[in-house]
């Protein structure tokens, strides 16, 4: 931590001012006040600065008005308000601003489903016209369990005409928007994420409960947990916390169209604050709203029929990032962006809401940070960089046993997850050699790559899972459970070489070993790694020094002429903005053509440098080695912009920079 925290002494300013049960006796009555929650403990002095400090360098990247801040880990607390929420009159926000929560309402309502049928109530396999019967007959019936994981059918926004309401609506309302059109696939085969669909459940909530939407959730939901300025978003109810909202124009901030949410309201129609969402967090992780059974159902993956993860469970994504088992939901809207990150195993809650629309991506970075800060002792998260496609499949398969491995087996030992069946774990063990014998992919590496992304997938068998998680198993009972600890900050390559040791330890029969083709790989790949490194930005990433030019020389010292090294692409890109803002055209220019010299199969580095010099291109096809891969860079099948109407969405936002744990 003090060689984190010394490392952030180089990052730059902003110059925006900052503003300093059980279940069913949880829910008894609704005049009944929530019990005051225990308070939680501060973080130590030297780790509130370490998050003061990452939050002030990402709003020094670029324009923005409000952004409001909580976190929870163990019992400690640290909760902050940045910017205003009002730019016009300078009013400041802080932990107690409102904003709009957009698609954080699909979290919302999942609880209340649930809530529902542990009463006894709805059933999760009725068809959803027994609790709606005024939603047209369709070709297929819908169940509630389909709703809640997007695999309905239902469509989403088709356009401004369906998106843009401006009107203040019932439910019968906000049904009739979309009651006579198509499905958009028949339920079960395909991820569509719909607001509408989850209008339909905050319907089928007002039938099972005889209670209006809002007020169940009041009384049910908010109240419980301690959410206490949560509420439906209604113009004309806002108190004078609330946040007004932004968007950017032109390189300015200009107000937001405007947006009534009664049309979305229960799949985006609330509002609270970050403390709010902290306390939901809380009340989840605790299983204060819902039992842990229940939880458990939330949080693991949905799969269509055919057996594919959708990396979204019920009312949230769910999937594993480097090692976390992560939970979350997002927003975006006209006035907002939001995004609510938990992580059961690590007791961790992440809440971040900001009143200037389009800006996820911030919000993506900034909770990023904060895992880095309290998790990995603040170490900079970076993927590989292959410049052989052979040696990119067999990287990410060892990402991928990694990452799915540890977080399925934190989840089911620490949190209230459950792990597959192991199976025959020898047999697993030796088709995970198999899949990733360096002969056999260079015979075709983008076919063995399909076959690497697929191998987590129940159809599968789950076989990453399930390998990896014996691997964790394997390294818990050999070193510890504090190792297992060190493994999201230290990477797949650690986590592989030192289960090998490990099983030298405590005799792992000859398959579990693994072939000794891929030992050597990824013993050699974690020299060449560790090489690679650059010490100077361990804690840092490039476009948060003050300098980055001083460092170019110790990067390119570490990258040059290594098949493996970090993928620095993103953090160049940035550098090159930073000059280019401030009309640097050259040294824009020159960080761009380092980023494609040092990535040359990166399709963004070269685009962003095509577009600088002034080349019309169409976007190149990215390689299938070099793609985006969800199960280690964190993202979802839901949009950045899913919530936000045609005419407010962001504009040049490429598909594969929207991709994000979200919607509207």
């Amino acid at each position: 931590m003090r060689a984190f925290l010394f490392a952030l002494l180089l990052l730059p300013g902003v110059t925006a001012p900052a503003a300093p049960r059980r279940p069913a006796q949880a829910r008894a009555a609704a005049a009944t006040p929530a019990a005051p929650r225990q308070k939680d403990a501060p973080f130590p002095p030297e780790v509130r600065r370490a998050l003061e400090s990452l939050v002030r360098a990402e709003l020094a990247k670029g324009p923005h008005a409000g952004l409001s801040v909580g976190v929870l880990h163990g019992g400690m607390r640290w909760v902050a308000g940045y910017g205003y929420r009002d730019l016009a009159h300078k009013l400041p926000a802080t932990p107690r601003t409102t904003y709009r929560m957009a698609s954080i309402t699909k979290s919302f309502t999942a609880v209340a489903v649930l809530q529902l049928v542990q009463e006894g109530k709805l059933d999760l396999d009725a068809d959803i016209r027994t609790l709606v019967p005024t939603y047209p007959e369709k070709p297929w019936p819908i169940t509630v369990r389909q709703l809640l994981g997007h695999l309905g059918g239902v469509p989403h926004y088709d356009g401004p005409e369906s998106a843009e309401n401006t009107r203040h609506v019932n439910t019968a309302g906000a049904l009739a928007l979309f009651a006579d059109k198509e499905l958009a696939a028949e339920p079960g085969t395909k991820f569509v994420y719909t607001t509408w669909g989850y209008n339909l459940l905050g319907a089928a909530v007002e039938k099972a409960s005889g209670q209006g939407y809002g007020a169940y959730l009041k009384t049910h939901v908010f109240g419980p947990a301690g959410m206490r300025h949560a509420a439906l978003d209604d113009y004309r109810t806002r108190d004078k916390q609330h946040a007004l909202g932004y968007r950017q124009s032109k390189g300015q901030l200009v107000p937001s169209h405007y947006l009534d949410v009664s049309s979305r309201f229960a799949g985006g129609g609330t509002r609270a604050s970050v403390e709010d969402l902290l306390a939901f967090g809380q009340a989840m992780l605790q299983h204060r709203l819902v039992p842990a059974g229940t939880a458990r159902m939330m949080q693991a993956s949905m799969s269509t029929r055919e057996g594919q993860l959708t990396d979204y469970g019920m009312g949230f994504a769910t999937y594993p990032l480097r090692g976390h088992y992560t939970v979350a939901h997002a927003g975006g809207q006209p006035e907002t962006t939001s995004l609510l990150v938990m992580l059961p195993a690590e007791d961790v809650v992440i809440a971040l809401a900001t009143n200037l629309e389009g800006d996820a991506k911030r919000l993506r970075r900034v909770s990023t940070r904060i895992i880095e800060t309290l998790l990995e002792d603040g170490r900079v998260r970076r993927d590989a960089h292959l410049a052989d496609p052979v040696d990119a499949v067999v990287h990410e398969g060892l990402a991928r046993l990694f990452t799915y491995g540890l977080s399925y087996h934190l989840w089911a030992t620490r949190g209230p997850g459950a792990l597959p069946e192991p199976g025959d774990l020898d047999e697993a063990f030796t088709q995970v050699s198999a899949l990733l014998d360096r002969a056999t992919v260079a015979q075709d590496p983008q076919v063995a790559l399909g076959k690497v992304r697929a191998a987590h997938q129940p159809r599968e068998g789950s076989l990453l899972i399930r390998v990896g998680a014996q691997m964790a198993r394997t390294l818990e009972t050999a070193k510890g459970p504090e190792k297992l600890r060190e493994y999201p900050a230290r990477g797949p390559l650690a986590f592989f070489t030192d289960y090998l040791a490990a099983c030298e330890q405590v005799t792992c029969p000859a398959p579990r070993r693994f072939s000794e083709s891929l030992q050597n790989d990824a013993r050699h790949f974690d020299e060449v790694w560790q090489q690679a490194q650059v010490s100077e930005l361990s804690r840092l990433r490039l476009d948060e020094v003050r300098d980055p030019e001083a460092l170019w020389p110790a990067l390119e010292a570490g990258t040059t002429g290594r098949a493996l090294h970090p993928d620095y692409v993103e953090e160049m890109l940035r550098v090159a903005a930073r000059y280019r803002r401030q009309g640097k055209h050259e040294e824009q220019l020159l960080w761009l053509e380092r980023a494609v010299d040092l990535h040359p199969q990166s399709a963004q580095a070269r685009e962003a440098l095509a577009k600088a010099q002034g080349i019309v291109t169409q976007a190149p096809e990215v390689p299938a080695a070099t793609a985006p891969r969800r199960a280690t860079d964190g993202s979802s099948p839901v949009p950045d912009d899913a919530g936000l109407t045609p005419t407010s969405r962001p504009t040049l936002q490429r598909p594969q920079e929207r991709a994000a744990d979200q919607g509207g």
